[in-house]
């Protein structure tokens, strides 16, 4: 559902602005701050970068969300997405499970809210799709 560019490529660049921080900007100039750990000099100025993917899920699926939502025309004034995930206990650590719980503000049917969410997950989410072949994905609507 999320847009892209007219020839499907996306670019960011990435500028160390710190000793392990840095500002990654679209095309568009908006900008995300990405910071390491302290051990490498980081400064908690940014996500992590794993954070940032799950940001990225989380986005990804909310802006599914929002335009499922409103093609099913309900009032939905708010939504919040809170992301648990687990990580291996190896190197490299990824994502072994990720769990997303939407919460929808608003006069909404709740059972319309679930399935945007299961709709996005499942179908429309790139980010989700890139990880499913490896992650084990769950989401939940619920009313806020």
């Amino acid at each position: 559902m999320a847009g892209s560019t007219r020839d499907n490529r996306t670019r960011i660049r990435l500028a160390q602005t710190g000793p392990a921080r840095f500002t990654a900007t679209n095309a568009a100039g908006a900008t995300i701050v990405i910071d390491g750990p302290a051990e490498l000099g980081g400064e908690n100025a940014g996500l992590r970068p794993m954070e940032t993917l799950l940001s990225a899920l989380a986005g990804c699926s909310a802006m599914d969300v929002l335009h499922i939502m409103k093609k099913q025309r309900q009032n939905l004034e708010r939504l919040e997405v809170e992301v648990d995930a687990q990580r291996a206990d190896a190197v490299p650590a990824v994502f072994t499970k990720i769990h997303l719980r939407f919460k929808g503000y608003g006069s909404l049917d709740i059972e319309k809210l679930q399935k945007a969410v299961a709709l996005s997950i499942e179908k429309y989410c790139s980010v989700s799709k890139m990880l499913q072949p490896t992650v084990e994905i769950t989401a939940e609507g619920v009313l806020g």
